[in-house]
């Protein structure tokens, strides 16, 4: 374009709106019936047709009392425009054919916690709203769910620890609070005012694997006392630690959401920790500069709202 300054091409060429209605007035033969066939009034017609004739520097239509005739450069025009809006309704039908493809499945991966105890509500409300659509889950750790996110293997994810990985936006969808319980007849259990902190840090305890959220919150909370001691035992499911200090194999922290059965029907009880901070919060992520679409978008949104 040599010394020319370059001018962008929506700035030079009529919208997609104004060639539908030049494309309207050659095919009905009338300004007004071309303006009442796209729904706006003919002087708003009148003055898109005045526009781009200004844009193109040509005069597109003839108008008198019989109706409106296009002239020979405005038949050359709508040549060329019916090209440009057959290209853009292909163009809305591969938009419409993706967003088809996007909706028909969601990919959900969660930590433990909110796998087994937050997510089947959620999914039952969701297909509700979408019932077409297929929704896989895969439930880890926080560092597995956050990889996989990370690695677009996941549509949408939910982690319980402090922190989120670089990569991943994310927004607080509940609060929770870790939960030390031991069986009844453990010792702990006719302590009325608990432990303290560094107590619950030099005792072993049966405890969620390293990387998961449960963990991450116990090491920051207890590393002030001196961190944790050798753990009992490390187990990779929440169901698991369960099971270990119901047998009264030792004390176990978990999530409150997970206990709650347990401490209801006694066969554990919570051990107060007033000195130790073990409140935390559940995350949706996402990858980062990318918010979530279609399902995700209406899961993430149920999952605020019930919170």
């Amino acid at each position: 374009m040599g010394n020319e300054e370059w001018v962008p091409l929506a700035h030079r060429v009529p919208d997609l709106g104004a060639l539908e209605l030049l494309l309207a007035v050659a095919r009905v033969g009338s300004l007004s019936a071309a303006a009442k066939h796209m729904g706006i009034t003919q002087p708003a017609a009148s003055s898109r047709i005045r526009a781009m004739e200004t844009r193109l520097g040509v005069a597109l239509v003839d108008r008198s009392p019989r109706g409106s005739t296009l002239t020979a450069e405005g038949a050359l025009v709508t040549d060329w425009a019916r090209q440009v809006v057959e290209a853009a309704e292909a163009f809305d039908a591969g938009a419409q054919a993706l967003r088809g493809r996007r909706d028909s499945r969601l990919r959900v991966a969660a930590s433990m916690t909110i796998a087994e105890y937050l997510l089947p509500g959620w999914l039952i409300a969701l297909r509700a709203d979408r019932p077409d659509t297929a929704v896989s889950l895969h439930a880890g750790n926080s560092a597995d769910v956050a990889q996989r996110v990370l690695a677009h293997e996941a549509d949408l994810g939910f982690v319980e620890g402090l922190r989120v990985p670089d990569g991943l936006d994310s927004v607080v969808i509940a609060q929770d609070r870790l939960v030390v319980a031991v069986a009844p007849t453990h010792p702990w259990a006719r302590r009325a005012k608990g432990i303290d902190a560094a107590e619950l840090a030099g005792s072993p305890l049966i405890l969620r694997e390293r990387g998961s959220g449960t963990r991450q919150v116990l090491d920051a909370a207890l590393a002030a006392a001196g961190g944790l001691a050798a753990p009992l035992l490390e187990l990779a499911s929440t169901t698991a630690v369960k099971s270990a200090a119901v047998s009264c194999a030792g004390p176990c922290v978990l999530s409150e959401l997970a206990l709650g059965d347990e401490l209801a029907a006694r066969r554990l009880v919570e051990v107060p920790v007033p000195d130790a901070g073990l409140g935390r919060a559940l995350r949706a992520v996402w990858p980062a500069g990318a918010r979530p679409a279609g399902p995700a978008r209406d899961l993430l949104s149920l999952t605020r709202r019930r919170a």
